[in-house]
Formats: structure tokens, C-alpha cells, sequence
């Protein structure tokens, strides 16, 4: 089940996708997403990492930044995280915090190591966060966090922005 709320439709990241907001992960390649900014041109083509362990988020929002101008590939828990950055090399990487095994904290982390200059933005609608937050801070770690449920325009214009 979706959520629409009133002033426009969301990407409810959690339990359940709206697909109401004009996407359809069939027609990724061909379909633009109505009222979302255009990638600037400094900004198009870099790569995003999309990390969660519900494949159905990880893969749609990954089709939707290909569909925005982003490079954009999925990967299912931390680990695979891990090995994807590697090979894949991204200029950012968008994880969900808690998931089964290693936390999407923990991936970030260690991506940070493997790849210094990569942006970690996390996104999590969990109370169990904070913790986990705190705890990459008191290892030198400073993450963006960006809530769930979260507008694909939002989720653009984050990712257009430069890092804070």
C-alpha cells in the first residue's frame, strides 16, 4: 500500500513504494519522472551506490536516478555494498541504516576507507539511527541523513547539491 499525502505524491520507503508519482520501474529507461529537476550538467553521470535490503527500494530508486541522469546500481545488504563500491567506484553512495547482517553505517564506513572522496548519504525512518550515528561520530565518522519516507524531488535535489 502506497502513501499519497496531500501537496503531492511521496516514495514511501519503508514497507511499501507509490508509484503513484508518475514512475513505473518497467518504463525506467524511457519514462522522466514529472516535476523533478534536471541533473546539472556538473552534476550528471556520477555514479550512485543504492543500498537496502528490501531489493524493491534498492532497485527502484536505482531506476530512478538512471531515469534522472545518475549512473546508478543496486546492491541488497551490506556486504555486497562492500564488493559493488570496489568495482563500481561510486561518487556516492545512498544506503538504508538498518538492514540485516551489517548496517548500512557499518558499509559506510568501510566504503569511506576504500574510497575517501565518495559521499555517504544515509536514509532511515528507524529511532535505532541515532545510535548507530553516534557511535560512527565517536569514530570520526560524519554522515548525511536524510529521513523515510522522502519525495523523489527531494531525494534529487539532495543528490544534485554538492556535499555539506
Amino acid at each position: 500500500m502506497g502513501l499519497v499525502p496531500k501537496g503531492g505524491p511521496f516514495l514511501f520507503l519503508g514497507d511499501s513504494l507509490a508509484p503513484s508519482f508518475g514512475y513505473s520501474p518497467s518504463r525506467a529507461k524511457t519514462t522522466q519522472i514529472k516535476d523533478t529537476p534536471p541533473v546539472p550538467k556538473e552534476r550528471h553521470g556520477l555514479r550512485v551506490l543504492v543500498v537496502d535490503d528490501e531489493r524493491m527500494i534498492a532497485d527502484t530508486l536505482a531506476q530512478i536516478l538512471n531515469a534522472s541522469g545518475f549512473e546508478a546500481m543496486a546492491a541488497y545488504d551490506g556486504e555486497a555494498a562492500i564488493g559493488r563500491a570496489r568495482e563500481f567506484e561510486p561518487d556516492i553512495l545512498l544506503t538504508d541504516v538498518i538492514m540485516r547482517g551489517m548496517s548500512g553505517v557499518e558499509a559506510a564506513i568501510a566504503v569511506s576507507k576504500i574510497l575517501p572522496r565518495c559521499r555517504v548519504i544515509l536514509f532511515s525512518g528507524q529511532a535505532a539511527t541515532v545510535d548507530l550515528l553516534e557511535r560512527a561520530k565517536g569514530q570520526g565518522h560524519s554522515f548525511e541523513l536524510l529521513p523515510k519516507p522522502i519525495h523523489p524531488q527531494e531525494l534529487l535535489k539532495v543528490l544534485n547539491s554538492p556535499q555539506t
